[in-house]
């Protein structure tokens, strides 16, 4: 892999800008080796590299501030929220300043009338949820960790409920961004649409920290539905459950949510969470709506599930048996943890078209059924998206070997029915060999991209693709 920058980095140059930053925010600069190594790595199998020094600033003028003697000396600077990226896309792998966004944890703005909110990036999700319950509003989208609001910006996140309210692409409004050279921007208004200029917001949305550092998001805001129901439903065969759910979506059932998990991972769940549901190909659903809308829609779906081999449907309807339900299908990547302790989890993913979503599953089965490897499937199929955690012990080339060969055949499988390397999780460091298959000379206009707002190639180089 090359890196971005467009020279070796020169140590003394490193220690000059430390020197600089020492004096721009005192202890609020670290070197210490524990700090660092927090700062090394991401919840992703990839091997952790240790940053410089740690800062943690207190204001978008900071930050532009640590840009700019980070920009003079040609040192690397990567974004950190909470850490949970999936890719390796906030492992410094060329060394640097991390720029800890830990203080930047204030909603700013809540405009219930006008359904929007302006927070700093490194609020979370269940922050955001907590803050804004008590006035009839929530903030739908769950990729399962209690990421922050600045990190699924920029990884474009989306989980459990895109199937109705979309991505972090649809549900970001606006952004305030520190550029490579330190410059300070607003990317919108709070206006729902505008025709005027290059649309900034979505060009930030999914850049993965290298193009310029989100300090503040603007986001769209939801009313509670007046009723919500989850339910499980397991399933005789894995295209049973696939098949009901593509009947669904193209039925326009509004379902919230609808979650593929197969027997190898029923099995995992239900020892970590201490459940007993059937070890089968399972759905996890949830409608949300008025009483009346809830229940045509439940009659649907259970209609459509029975046609395929879908057994009887267990309903969570209180807050705290939906709160547990989902709970458990969040927690999926420690369970599956526990099935092999020690491991690591290669976790992967790809999203198809709808249409094209049995026969990428089922291949894929397949598969994993010829390998030797464990890799439970889990998907928010609704989307044509699914995940893979291949359990791996990464000192093992053998293992590292195969997981590689598997994780390909997924991707290029996923390509040739015109599907996306990733549906979630982002490039950073794992996919990046897949973006050429994916977009073929689109990248090099990335690369002109990239260029012209960080021409010096410090923002979080290595990443999404080499220059």
């Amino acid at each position: 892999m090359q890196t971005a920058t467009a020279a070796p980095i020169s140590q003394t140059a490193v220690q000059t800008a430390i020197a600089e930053l020492q004096a721009l925010l005192g202890d609020r600069l670290s070197t210490s080796t524990g700090v660092r190594d927090h700062h090394s790595k991401d919840e992703s199998w990839h091997i952790p590299h240790r940053p410089d020094a740690v800062a943690f600033p207190n204001t978008t003028e900071e930050v532009s501030k640590i840009v700019q003697v980070c920009a003079r000396h040609r040192v690397p600077v990567v974004a950190y929220g909470t850490g949970t990226s999936l890719e390796g896309a906030v492992i410094p792998e060329f060394g640097g300043v991390v720029i800890d966004l830990v203080n930047f944890d204030q909603v700013l703005q809540v405009n219930a009338e006008d359904l929007d909110v302006t927070v700093q990036a490194r609020v979370t999700r269940k922050q955001l949820n907590d803050y804004i319950r008590d006035q009839g509003l929530f903030f739908p989208i769950d990729p399962g960790a209690d990421a922050s609001l600045g990190g699924m910006a920029a990884t474009r996140a989306s989980g459990t409920n895109a199937v109705r309210y979309g991505t972090m692409r649809e549900n970001v409004l606006g952004l305030t961004v520190v550029l490579a050279d330190g410059r300070i921007i607003r990317t919108s208004r709070r206006a729902r649409k505008s025709a005027a200029g290059y649309d900034l917001t979505r060009l930030f949305v999914g850049s993965e920290g290298t193009l310029g550092i989100i300090t503040e998001v603007t986001l769209r805001l939801y009313g509670i539905p007046e009723a919500m129901a989850a339910a499980v439903c397991s399933f005789d065969s894995l295209e049973g459950a696939i098949n009901t759910v593509i009947q669904t979506i193209q039925l326009g059932v509004p379902i919230a949510r609808i979650e593929l998990l197969d027997d190898v991972q029923m099995d995992s769940v239900n020892r970590f969470s201490k459940l007993d549901y059937p070890v089968k190909d399972t759905l996890f659903v949830e409608f949300h709506g008025t009483e009346n809308g809830v229940k045509e829609q439940a009659e649907i779906v259970q209609s459509i599930a029975a046609e395929h081999g879908g057994g009887e449907f267990k309903w969570a309807t209180k807050p705290e048996e939906r709160s547990h339900l989902w709970t458990a299908r969040h927690d999926v990547t420690y369970a599956n943890k526990a099935l092999r302790p020690g491991c690591e989890i290669w976790a992967t993913d790809v999203c198809v078209p709808i249409s094209r979503l049995a026969e990428c599953i089922l291949e894929t089965k397949k598969d994993l059924k010829e390998s030797f490897l464990i890799a439970p499937l889990v998907g928010h199929v609704g989307d044509g998206n699914f995940h893979l955690g291949f359990l791996i012990n990464r000192e093992d080339p053998k293992e590292l070997a195969e997981a590689e060969r598997l994780n390909e055949r997924l991707v290029m499988r996923a390509l040739s029915m015109d599907g996306t390397c990733t549906g979630e999780h982002g490039i950073g460091l794992g996919k990046m060999k897949f973006l050429v298959a994916e977009h073929g000379e689109a990248v090099s206009v990335m690369r002109e991209v990239k260029k012209a707002l960080d021409p010096l190639g410090i923002m979080n180089p290595g990443k999404i693709f080499s220059m």
